[in-house]
């Protein structure tokens, strides 16, 4: 009998090498749509410098009434020991600009300006934000239900959306203002106008987020993910909600920020006609208002036109990045 050479053992120490090097290599994790998402935005510098100052002016919005406390003083405070008494305009050069009035006054009144522009944040954010609140939820509700039943239920709501789409907005919005009372509701004054414009912007601009949300769900329905909820046994409001409405989220995430600014002017335009915010509370389309007859002060209007263009110029920016971000088929 002849016995051979023993195998070699090198082949079974490279194995084990490699075994071993395998098990302490770090793995490999999946990302989630949302990591993707955020590692997208982060690289369009754009989108992000629009993202802080749209922070920066929610904080200034909240923490309005410290900021003027220390800057500017209260936004109703009449400073006309400032103001030049022969023609009432700010005295000193730009508009009677310093260090306790950084954007100096207004005439006949002398009014801090700074601290108009900071509570008119409060304003504009609150209506853009309730108003869009509103608008996106009856859309997106609306649009899922068409898009998934068909039928006679699609037609009623896209009649609807047309008829809405047809309403002249604010005529309505100005008629509005004349026929509710000084009290309805258990509002009054202030709160009662704000109230009015939400319902108003929020109620009549649904339409267009809902035809968008509409024309995604009638391709979302065909998909084999419905058809195997479909073969389980799942209901239609299950479908609706658990399976369609979360694949629905970026489209609407997406219109939403886009809707804001566009809310953000539309209640800056009622102001500006005078059937927005009442006086003497500061917004920035009132503020323009004022200012339309004080041509040869251009810190009156530069002020409130610069803010109400920084805002909603920041709000485009962010929701251009936060499109591309959430599409999954661009790189």
């Amino acid at each position: 009998m002849v016995i051979g050479p023993e195998p070699s053992s090198g082949g079974d120490v490279a194995l084990a090498e490699a075994v071993t090097d395998s098990a302490s290599a770090p793995k490999i994790e999946g990302r989630s749509l949302g990591q993707i998402a955020w590692t997208r935005l982060k690289r369009d510098k754009v989108a992000l410098g629009g993202g802080i100052v749209i922070v920066l002016l929610v904080l200034v919005a909240v923490f309005a009434p410290l900021i003027t406390s220390v800057v500017g003083g209260p936004p109703d405070q009449f400073n006309r020991d400032l103001l030049d008494p022969a023609s009432q305009l700010p005295a000193g050069p730009m508009g009677g600009m310093s260090a306790e009035h950084p954007m100096g006054l207004e005439p006949v009144n002398g009014r801090d300006i700074f601290s108009r522009i900071v509570w008119g944040a409060r304003i504009s954010l609150l209506v853009a934000f309730a108003a869009t609140l509103l608008s996106v939820s009856i859309g997106a509700t609306l649009g899922v239900i068409a898009g998934f039943f068909g039928g006679w239920v699609d037609a009623v709501v896209s009649r609807t959306m047309d008829a809405f789409l047809a309403f002249p907005l604010l005529v309505f919005a100005m008629a509005l203002v004349g026929v509710v009372p000084d009290q309805a509701f258990g509002l009054s004054g202030l709160s009662l106008r704000v109230c009015m414009l939400i319902f108003v912007i929020g109620f009549f601009s649904w339409p267009y987020i809902g035809r968008i949300v509409r024309g995604q769900t009638l391709s979302l329905r065909e998909r084999e993910f419905v058809d195997a909820a479909r073969s389980l046994g799942a209901r239609s409001p299950y479908i609706l909600f658990r399976e369609l409405l979360p694949n629905l989220m970026a489209p609407i995430l997406i219109y939403a920020t886009l809707l804001i600014p566009t809310n953000i002017l539309f209640e800056a335009a009622l102001s500006f006609l005078g059937v927005g915010v009442p006086a003497p509370t500061p917004s920035w389309g009132g503020m323009l208002s004022d200012a339309v007859t004080y041509y040869n002060l251009p810190h009156f209007v530069l002020w409130p036109g610069l803010a109400i263009f920084v805002t909603v110029l920041a709000f485009n920016l962010f929701g251009d990045g936060l499109r591309d971000a959430l599409d999954p088929k661009a790189r």
